[in-house]
């Protein structure tokens, strides 16, 4: 599968933004954000399950970010809400052929980034 991701950009704090990962190719089980700020590693943000639609997220983002797909656009969306300036980073979208996982190192396919800056 082969991933796209854009929608990034500046923001002010408690602002919001909506990030796409269009996909193209055969579909994969379990499709997922992740970020790395500078000097950081790459974190796990949220995922979903292609088919069933559950979705998992990282403690620090739940209840601020939404993850969700449209499966007739093959495109996976997050929606991120009261933005605060930990949240800057490159986004990341990532697919895997088995079911869902926290774990970076078992991602097939992977995107390019998109920016995310959260100013204060």
């Amino acid at each position: 599968v082969q991933l796209q991701a854009y929608g990034g950009g500046l923001v002010q704090a408690g602002g919001s933004l909506r990030l796409s990962c269009a996909a193209s190719g055969r579909t994969f089980s379990t499709y997922a954000w992740f970020r790395q700020a500078p000097g950081k590693e790459r974190e796990f943000v949220a995922a979903i399950a292609w088919n069933f639609g559950s979705t998992y997220y990282t403690s620090s983002v739940k209840g601020r970010f939404t993850i969700s797909r449209d499966s007739a656009k093959k495109t996976m969306y997050l929606e991120m809400n009261s933005l605060k300036p930990e949240d800057t980073a490159v986004y990341y979208c990532a697919a895997r052929l088995g079911l869902g996982s926290r774990n970076r190192d078992e991602y097939d396919s992977w995107g390019q980034g998109t920016l995310v800056t959260v100013s204060s």
